[in-house]
């Protein structure tokens, strides 16, 4: 990690303010300016299984009641596996008119779609629910993420994390200038959370006589990384 510091012993009461890069936070005499990265790994706790149901039938009513037979089919595959149905959470359906392409156009059909998320604790679970879904062909474009539930508490390491950095450094500074560290007089905090590639899950078309291992299976998912930045002036004694 990086850090940035900036040594303020002046003269004359108030110096120059910082650059851009920096809050704006006016450099007083006998104090000390330092920025610094820290940053928090852990592993995640959840998997969001997200796709959708997509059916289309000629008259919306027919459309409507297919969608809510094919969202029927998602909550027995949770059923079988062991998960409540209750922890998936099914959006808005919406309806779409579709129309025949011709000079006149005119409604030939309705297409009623809904989204669904589901949240996993248990990742072994994931493999046989997206496969039982694909074969029962009623999920389309399938999303696989790995998430933290406890943010906040991996957000404060982070900037504990960031905050010793700065502490460290500015201590540094006082003792080759031969003063000693005060009391922090002003911070900052700016956190981050890098982001996570979505997983696309290729829909299976057939299912083959001898099934392969799920795509996650054996594979370790991706720890969620925050990272936190902390401007601080410390007084000097």
């Amino acid at each position: 990690m990086k850090a940035r510091f900036l040594l303020a012993l002046l003269v004359y009461p108030f110096g120059a303010m910082f650059s851009q890069d920096h809050p704006a936070v006016t450099a007083q005499a006998n104090t000390v300016y330092v920025g610094a990265d820290g940053k928090f790994e852990a592993a995640p706790d959840t998997a969001v299984l997200q796709f959708n149901v997509s059916v289309q039938e000629n008259k919306s009513p027919a459309a409507f009641a297919h969608a809510s037979e094919e969202v029927e089919k998602v909550r027995q595959v949770l059923r079988d596996n062991g998960v409540d149905p209750k922890v998936a959470t099914v959006g808005f359906f919406s309806v779409q008119p579709m129309y025949e392409n011709k000079p006149n156009p005119k409604v030939v059909g309705y297409r009623v779609t809904t989204d669904v998320t589901l949240k996993l604790k248990d990742f072994s679970k994931i493999g046989p629910i997206t496969e039982q879904l694909a074969d029962a062909s009623v999920s389309e474009g399938q999303t696989l993420n790995y998430i933290l539930q406890n943010m906040d508490d991996a957000k404060n390491h982070a900037v504990e994390d960031a905050y010793r950095r700065a502490h460290n450094a500015a201590d540094a500074i006082a003792h080759v200038s031969g003063r000693t560290l005060g009391d922090l007089s002003y911070a900052s905090v700016d956190i981050i959370e890098a982001p996570r590639p979505i997983l696309p899950r290729a829909r299976a078309l057939m299912a083959p006589a001898a099934a392969p291992p799920a795509p996650t299976e054996e594979f370790t998912p991706q720890n969620v990384i925050i990272t936190a930045h902390v401007n601080a002036v410390f007084n000097l004694k």
